[in-house]
């Protein structure tokens, strides 16, 4: 029987447990708020591969794979099910036109198949048209309104194109439904680290934490809040652990380099800036790095 299950993976780690926290660097922070203002907008602005549900395999798209589920689409050529496995097998690998094609075709077989409306949602987001992708998510909700996982996505949507209240009540919609899925409290999370709560923030990427512990960014995002509150000590644990996770992210060097300065470790500070900036040369907050830790 055809897997039928939405475009995602959870693996629930354990449960909620905040940490206390270290002492703080106090007396550095000023010097660094502009720096850290810089840092809290692209973490506001930026889609991150958590934020997105699945990680881009492209294994997932070679030819065994997705010949194999090409057969099962063939035998079974009304089948909504079929469509809608392989398009994720399509999404997974990047290649979404496919995967467009094979949830709108999985949609015509089934009006009501809410799965395939938030697959398709997300191919919409990732090719940038989002007012596609909340449509498609709405539709979801329509047809299902306990469907979590579509308040998570549409509210991910709303969050970067700039409407923060619709995205906390889907947030907060997707939390009340008992979600399990570390997206609602990463994302719900980044509202309230935009907006100044930190301590909130900080409680929502541990919750994310807790229920994924190998995903880099909400240690990274958690680590940018404890700059917020002038600790050093902590920022820097999130940032190494993000690094450990995912060597080439290059927003976590940033935050490394953050805390070192706080801290006043100049030379090593530089070090990950210079870094950050070889991974994304877009990186402002990394180039004024390297420049105030010469």
């Amino acid at each position: 029987m055809l897997n039928t299950a939405p475009w995602t993976r959870v693996r629930r780690i354990g449960a909620h447990q905040a940490r206390p926290r270290r002492s703080a660097a106090h007396g550095r922070l000023l010097p660094l708020a502009p720096a850290l203002a810089m840092l809290l907008f692209t973490a506001a602005c930026t889609t991150t591969s958590i934020d997105n549900a699945i990680d881009i395999d492209p294994a997932q798209g070679q030819g065994t794979n997705i010949a194999s589920l090409s057969a099962v689409v063939e035998r079974n050529p009304n089948s909504a099910e079929a469509y809608n496995v392989r398009g994720t097998a399509y999404g997974r690998a990047g290649r979404y036109r496919e995967a467009l094609n094979d949830f709108s075709r999985a949609i015509e077989l089934n009006r009501r198949f809410y799965q395939a409306y938030a697959n398709r949602a997300l191919v919409h987001r990732q090719t940038g048209d989002p007012s596609a992708a909340i449509n498609d998510y709405s539709t979801a909700l329509k047809i299902n309104p306990q469907y979590d996982i579509a308040y998570i996505g549409r509210g991910n949507v709303y969050r970067v194109t700039g409407n923060p209240r619709q995205a906390l009540r889907d947030y907060e919609r997707a939390i009340q439904l008992g979600t399990t899925n570390p997206r609602a409290y990463h994302s719900r999370g980044l509202l309230y680290q935009q907006d100044g709560q930190h301590n909130q923030a900080i409680e929502d990427f541990t919750t994310a934490i807790s229920l994924d512990s190998d995903a880099p960014e909400p240690y990274n995002s958690r680590g940018v809040s404890y700059l917020a509150l002038n600790d050093a000590g902590n920022a820097l644990e999130d940032a190494n652990k993000a690094l450990r996770i995912r060597e080439n992210y290059a927003e976590a060097w940033v935050t490394q380099g953050l805390a070192l300065e706080m801290q006043g470790e100049r030379a090593k500070a530089n070090k990950a800036f210079r870094r950050a900036y070889q991974l994304d040369n877009t990186l402002t907050v990394a180039q004024d790095g390297v420049n105030r830790t010469r």
